[in-house]
This record gives structure tokens, C-alpha cells and sequence, in this order.
């Protein structure tokens, strides 16, 4: 008896995955910054998978309603609706052991790493540092770890 895959299940003809971190959304979809474009039109392409566990839908949420953001008076619907149309939902990883686990220095960007690791992403796009540094140690487990302005499809 066969079994249809999950419908969050990559496929082999699936395009690659991409992790976002919070900021890079936020200048996608908030600030229009033109280093997060290439990135951003090929998500809405769908060259890329962006893949969102809940915990970071819920932090962008947060994110919107203080500081900088909220001064730009962000388009929630539009940006709900992004999240709707482009986002694949996927669920949260397992907690993961310490040994040989990449840890980040920031608690609060531990979530985007897991996601890219166990989703097994090409990318997680970043301009933390504390994410940043982790990006050599990265690369030997085949995620590349990159700011918007260096995130190529190739």
C-alpha cells in the first residue's frame, strides 16, 4: 500500500528551501529594501521554498507592533497575505543535542538555524551577526548562511 507524502514534504523536483530571518522579512515586506529583492522575487516566483515554522510568523507579529516598525506603519493584511501566498508552513523541529550542534549566540535566532538544518535548506538569509558567525560551520553541513545582498539562486 502506498502513501501520499505530507503536502509540507519536499519532493525531489521541489525547488530549493530557504530559511528567512525576521529582519530580512522586515526588509523585504516592510522596508522595500532593494538588497532583499532578488530573494524576495524569487520566493514570490517560486524558484524558492521559504520555509516558516510558527514561532516565526508569531515573531514577525510581535516585531510589527513596536519599535522602528510600527513608526512605518506596516500593511499587516499585505503582509499576511505574503505570508499566505509564499510561505510553506512547516512544523518546528525537534529540540535538538548540544553535541556538535550549531548554537548561536542569540537564543532568539536558535529557531531560524534548527528550521534550516532539519528542513535541510540551501539557505538561511541573515544580517545577524550572532547568525552570521555560525556560517563556515554551517557550510559543512550544506547550508549556506548569507546576508540578502550576497543570496544568489545559483
Amino acid at each position: 500500500m502506498s502513501t501520499a507524502p505530507l503536502p509540507d514534504a519536499a519532493e525531489p523536483t521541489d525547488p530549493p528551501a530557504v530559511v528567512i530571518d525576521t529582519q530580512v522579512v522586515m526588509d523585504w515586506l516592510v522596508f522595500r529594501d532593494a538588497r532583499a529583492q532578488a530573494l524576495a522575487a524569487a520566493v514570490m516566483s517560486g524558484a524558492v521554498r521559504w520555509l516558516v515554522a510558527p514561532a516565526m510568523r508569531d515573531e514577525i507579529r510581535h516585531v510589527l507592533g513596536r519599535g522602528v516598525a510600527a513608526a512605518y506603519s506596516p500593511d499587516l493584511p499585505f503582509i499576511e497575505a505574503q505570508f499566505d501566498a509564499h510561505a510553506r508552513r512547516v512544523d518546528p523541529p525537534p529540540p535538538q543535542p548540544l553535541t556538535g550542534h550549531l548554537v548561536c549566540r542569540d537564543q532568539d535566532d536558535q529557531k531560524f538555524i534548527d528550521l534550516a538544518l532539519d528542513a535541510r535548506a540551501r539557505w538561511l538569509v541573515s544580517r545577524d551577526k550572532a547568525v552570521l558567525a555560525l556560517a563556515k560551520r554551517a557550510r559543512a553541513r550544506q547550508l549556506l548562511i548569507v546576508t540578502p545582498e550576497r543570496w544568489t539562486l545559483d
